[in-house]
């Protein structure tokens, strides 16, 4: 197991990562990306702890998705099922199981403070703090084509995964405005959503 995480989290995260999967006995398994979650946890039929992240992950947005699953299998059995997913008791867990990796051996200086700052309040998703998720961003294999949305010129014309064009408006507080082509219909897209500009 030590050698397979050593391909996907920062190598100094490795042996601790080891520790918190053997003690608290985690059936890890990575899995292909899903586009609507980067891991979950889930209690298997037997009592059995199985988390899931996905491998196409960079190790750093990988760590803290490792961490935030081993977090929910922490807090239930110290508090109980009846806890809130992503309540005040999975919060103070998630903090104190990731603070051994807020370390700049581990996250690059680029991503440290955040991360940091992150870890004050953490959230549901890392995704919602749109300065960390544009910083772990960086990390990501992108393909050419692809742009984040604050990347767009004012006015053109943009298509997102699923194949649905937008035409780009402008800055609602910290969101853009886009207009979907076909229905008419405005909608807010993340400064970081990434999105492939079509010409012209």
């Amino acid at each position: 197991m030590s050698e397979v995480l050593q391909k996907y989290l920062p190598e100094h995260a490795v042996p601790s990562c080891f520790e918190l999967i053997k003690s608290n006995n985690v059936h890890l398994k990575i899995v292909n990306e899903r586009q609507t979650r980067h891991g979950d946890y889930r209690r298997a039929i037997g009592g059995k702890h199985e988390i899931t992240v996905n491998a196409n992950l960079n190790k750093y947005r990988f760590l803290i998705t490792l961490v935030h699953e081993i977090a929910h299998l922490v807090a239930y059995e110290k508090f109980g099922r009846m806890i809130k997913p992503h309540g005040n008791e999975w919060k103070h867990t998630f903090q104190r199981l990731m603070v051994p990796f807020i370390r700049p051996e581990i996250f690059p200086h680029s991503v440290l403070p955040l991360v940091a700052n992150h870890f004050r309040n953490p959230t549901a998703s890392s995704d919602t703090d749109a300065r960390l998720a544009f910083a772990l961003k960086q990390f990501d294999e992108r393909k050419p084509d692809i742009h984040f949305v604050h990347e767009v010129p004012s006015g053109s014309l943009f298509r997102i995964k699923n194949g649905r064009i937008f035409q780009k408006k402008g800055l609602r507080v910290k969101r853009y405005e886009c207009l979907e082509v076909k229905t008419g219909r405005l909608y807010l897209f993340n400064a970081n959503a990434e999105v492939e500009i079509i010409p012209g």
